[in-house]
């Protein structure tokens, strides 16, 4: 609570309309497209989503901060199925100038997670992906690292179209896949996360990652060099950089309200249980937004494939959504298909066997201010998990779960955009 309460004196809010002469200079980080276009690393959302967060523009600056702390009671059930109370959050900071033709930019990004999560995790069925210790993750999400983004940018701007940029994060995020989950509005609200992560963002958290990129108006490129190896267990501290890997996107936002990718990256020794296997990885994924007033709605479809070197060929596919109307009620779910090979360990005779699972989810939250700069909200998530015949006794069939949680959220609603500027 004191991060919370820090980020809500050190800022305020000025209101964001395109209307004034001054927003002219309110542009993306990498170019001269709408700001709201950037998500996170150099990922692009659609340019409708509202840009929730407390901004202001001191001696020419663009300074935003943004975040949420939630406190969870998650219950999952079936024989694998756990009961844990914890807490997942998400505070970021980014300052951006303009000099001529130049923007320069800082971007950070901290989680309190390693504190409130720590090393084994959160119950999560069907989750799989990294380790503690030398224990394989398995039905439990990892936590986030405390420093989660640390990067700087500089763009040059050709002109009203074209422009260069470099980012080098360290840790950070390199060019592949869709904005994290974090952060993408079709993801935001629900605590939980993914089962696709691992085939579609986790590389969302790298340390050591240098980006170069080009933008055309609505058209994006952008190549990564960056450290494969996902960080380790210890959350509190720097991993090595390796930059052994790398990867490439398009990304396209042809109206504001689209916006789409498809990248492919070579992960060298991701997994620190498996340092011989390396990953291919090849994502595609499709946002659709609307804006009205106080209230926004996106849906986001996703696919991702790890081809594993030795190992398999593992589809993931996401399909989720959310609405936020009039900053009171929020309404989201989420629907995935995943092939596993993770679920069973040694001496398991299904160990390294590959499942195809799935998952279901739908959650309410509403939503009300209580002190300012915060919007604070009662929700509620229920899912349930499909498995095939093969491992329902280990799962107990469909097993059903939910979590219960409180959401306080840094924002000022006044400043949340009822109109948004067209880069066409």
């Amino acid at each position: 609570m004191k991060v919370l309460y820090f980020l809500i004196i050190a800022t305020s809010c000025v209101a964001m309309t395109h209307e004034h002469p001054q927003e002219m200079a309110m542009h993306g980080m990498y170019g001269t497209y709408p700001m709201e276009s950037d998500a996170t690393g150099t990922s692009w959302e659609p340019a409708s989503t509202q840009m929730p967060g407390i901004h202001r523009t001191p001696d020419e600056w663009l300074l935003m901060t943004h975040g949420y702390l939630m406190a969870i009671y998650d219950h999952q059930g079936g024989p694998r199925g756990r009961k844990e109370f914890f807490s997942e959050s998400m505070f970021m900071f980014t300052a951006q100038k303009d000099v001529e033709q130049n923007t320069f930019a800082l971007r950070s990004m901290i989680s309190l997670e390693p504190a409130t999560i720590k090393c084994r995790g959160y119950p999560l069925l069907l989750q799989t992906g990294e380790i503690c210790g030398t224990t394989p993750l398995i039905d439990r999400q990892h936590s986030h690292d405390f420093f989660m983004e640390l990067a700087a940018v500089y763009t040059r701007r050709f002109s009203e179209c074209n422009s260069l940029f470099a980012y080098f994060g360290y840790p950070g995020e390199p060019a592949l896949g869709p904005p994290a989950f974090v952060h993408r509005f079709s993801a935001f609200f629900n605590p939980e996360a993914p089962l696709t992560h691992h085939w579609l963002d986790s590389t969302h958290i790298v340390f050591g990652v240098g980006t170069l990129g080009f933008v055309h108006d609505w058209l994006k490129i952008d190549a990564s060099i960056f450290t494969g190896r996902e960080p380790d267990q210890h959350r509190w501290n720097f991993d090595p950089p390796r930059f052994d890997s790398y990867s490439a996107r398009l990304s396209i936002n042809p109206t504001d309200n689209i916006a789409a990718q498809i990248s492919y990256g070579f992960l060298k020794s991701p997994e620190q249980s498996e340092p011989h296997v390396n990953t291919h990885r090849t994502t595609a994924s499709l946002s659709y937004n609307k804006a009205w007033g106080s209230s926004n709605w996106q849906i986001t479809g996703a696919w991702g494939l790890n081809h594993n070197v030795p190992g398999h060929s593992l589809n993931g596919a996401l399909l989720e959504s959310a609405i936020e109307i009039k900053n009171t009620h929020v309404v989201f779910g989420r629907a995935e298909y995943v092939e596993k090979d993770e679920l069973f360990i040694p001496p398991s005779p299904l160990a390294g066997r590959v499942f195809k699972v799935g998952k279901a989810d739908l959650g309410y939250i509403f939503e009300f201010p209580l002190i300012p700069y915060t919007r604070w909200g009662l929700g509620f998530v229920t899912s349930a998990s499909f498995v095939p015949h093969a491992i329902k006794s280990s799962y107990g069939g469909t097993p059903l779960s939910y979590m219960a949680f409180l959401r306080i959220e840094l924002i000022d609603s006044k400043c949340k955009s009822e109109t948004r500027s067209s880069h066409r």
